[in-house]
């Protein structure tokens, strides 16, 4: 019982780190276009007019 009262309060905080560095992904738009990233690794690195015709603009920064 004695181990509740340290292994709580660890919980909780890693649950809270993970909620704040989540919300800190999503504000600084880490999740907005996720099939870009996903088709990048097909293509060369120096096919860069490819990646930009294949996918089109969404419009968001």
């Amino acid at each position: 019982m004695a181990s509740l009262y340290i292994l709580l309060p660890i919980a909780l905080l890693f649950f809270a780190a993970f909620c704040a560095l989540f919300l800190w992904a999503v504000n600084h738009h880490q999740f907005d276009d996720l099939e870009r990233e996903a088709r990048r690794i097909l293509y060369d690195d120096t096919d860069q007019t490819a990646i930009k015709q294949d996918i089109p603009d969404s419009g968001a920064n």
